[in-house]
């Protein structure tokens, strides 16, 4: 994958799972921590060891799994019946046994594994000359995990599952949290030998150890000391607190960096966001996806900006949501402001108060202060919309075009039937429903004449007169006629 990485080293990622303590019908690996897969998570920390391949094994859910890492070199090894973690490995025994060198196996669910720690397992490994290598640790409540069981003379015999486990081993406080690197010859060889003699039946990764250990293979282990950097993610509990932590950690790090969060713990920022040096974040923000904002942009209270675009200067105001966006550098959107699906909005403008925009692009220095309806629009440099101003977009069939040129002026609760445009430094009159184009420098009025009835409310006061049997009277205005009775 990366000619400047280790060579004769390919991975393969275990996450064929459902984990059923999810309670989810979606495979586990695939459940985001701080916005991002899992999985994708641990191919990240694989991938910049720079092997030469690697295999993720796939089952519950293979397609999801598919898509949501398509955008990578991986491969993928289908396992079609889950057996346990050996039957796993037994089901890329096809892809290895070409191959000389190592394997490094880790499982999909440690989202929090690092490059660096990976490294020091290999390194350890090919320096060592072990035909297998593992990491472990020590914990003081090791319930769930399997113990690493060595004997006399301190050598690794066996790694014992918690429900194989004796009353004795389960004192033991070494775990084997799931990441080895092995020596694929000697690996395909062993594979051979694996039973499902066990209580669950299954075929156990951790066996191998056993099995090679027996044939006098050097195994060796490198103890590290976080656990917490290898903890799995078996339940909703453990994946919140997962996020938790890194999002605090990613925090810290944007903070060092120059970005000022009124209260990080009310900030929410996924890790594969990009935040710009001066900004202010308020409580309530959230940043999802792969947004950039830029430097010294403002966001305060409740704001939600995803796989978006903020300039540098830009601030978003309280309750306002971005999605697949660009707002231009000096601009300000919101309060309550709702943009999405590929807005761009241009440099110095005023998007206001609950104006929604939608597949539009808008120029710069334009502002549409409150209260508007911007869909399929095309509107250029320095242009007013005024209040309760909508373009109609869809005929019931199709979505159609509004084209606003450069320094026209739409007077308040203007409704724009697309196609149409209006032309430059042209006028649309208040309350006007515009069908037809405006041309440069024209003034578009289009409503009824107003009537005023002089003396109409005294009149009504006393009494009808002739002809005001026509007129509605007071109480009825705004009052529908009552339906027949159908019996």
């Amino acid at each position: 994958m990366n000619p400047a990485g280790m060579p004769d080293l390919c991975a393969l990622i275990l996450a064929a799972g459902k984990g059923t303590r999810m309670m989810s019908e979606r495979a586990k690996v695939l459940h985001p921590v701080c916005g991002v897969p899992m999985l994708k998570l641990v191919y990240r920390a694989v991938a910049s060891l720079g092997p030469d391949d690697v295999f993720i094994v796939i089952g519950q859910d293979a397609e999801q799994v598919r898509r949501t890492m398509e955008a990578t070199p991986a491969r993928f090894v289908l396992q079609e019946k889950q057996l346990g973690t050996g039957h796993a490995v037994m089901a890329a025994r096809k892809q290895l046994s070409s191959r000389g060198g190592d394997v490094l196996i880790l499982y999909g669910d440690t989202p929090r594994i690092r490059t660096a720690t990976l490294r020091k397992l290999i390194d350890h490994h090919r320096r060592s000359g072990s035909t297998a290598t593992l990491l472990t640790t020590r914990v003081s409540e090791p319930f769930g995990y399997g113990r690493v069981v060595r004997n006399k003379k301190g050598n690794i015999s066996a790694i014992v599952e918690e429900r194989d486990a004796t009353a004795e081993q389960k004192l033991i406080t070494e775990i084997n949290p799931g990441f080895y690197c092995f020596q694929i010859p000697a690996l395909i060889e062993a594979l051979g030998k694996l039973t499902n003699d066990n209580a669950q039946k299954e075929y156990y990764l951790t066996d191998l150890i056993a099995i090679e250990g027996g044939e006098g293979k050097r195994v060796d282990a490198i103890i590290h000391e976080d656990f917490e950097e290898f903890r799995g993610i078996n339940t909703l509990g453990e994946l919140a607190e997962a996020s938790r932590i890194m999002r605090e950690a990613r925090n810290l790090e944007h903070m060092a960096s120059g970005v000022m969060m009124i209260d990080p713990d009310q900030t929410y920022i996924d890790l594969d966001v990009e935040v710009g040096r001066d900004v202010t974040l308020y409580p309530g923000v959230c940043l999802e996806g792969s947004t950039r904002i830029g430097e010294g942009a403002v966001l305060r209270r409740g704001c939600r900006v995803v796989d978006s675009t903020i300039g540098p200067g830009a601030e978003i105001l309280d309750s306002s949501l971005i999605t697949d966006s660009e707002v231009g550098a000096g601009s300000t959107i919101g309060p309550s402001a709702h943009l999405r699906e590929r807005v761009r909005v241009g440099e110095n403008c005023r998007i206001g108060n609950f104006v929604e925009i939608k597949k539009s692009t808008v120029g710069n220095g334009t502002v549409a202060a409150h209260l508007s309806y911007l869909g399929d629009a095309f509107v250029g440099d320095n242009v007013n919309i005024g209040a309760g101003t909508i373009t109609c977009n869809f005929d019931g069939l199709h979505k159609n075009v509004t084209i606003i040129e450069d320094n026209a002026f739409v007077g308040t609760a203007a409704q724009l039937v697309a196609p149409v445009r209006i032309g430059k430094r042209s006028y649309v009159a208040a309350g006007s429903c515009i069908t037809k184009d405006v041309p440069a420098g024209a003034l578009a009025i289009s409503r009824g004449r107003q009537v005023n009835k002089r003396g109409w409310v005294e009149r009504r006061k006393k009494g009808p007169r002739k002809g005001d049997d026509k007129l509605p009277q007071l109480h009825q205005l705004g009052r529908r006629k009552p339906r027949p009775d159908r019996g």
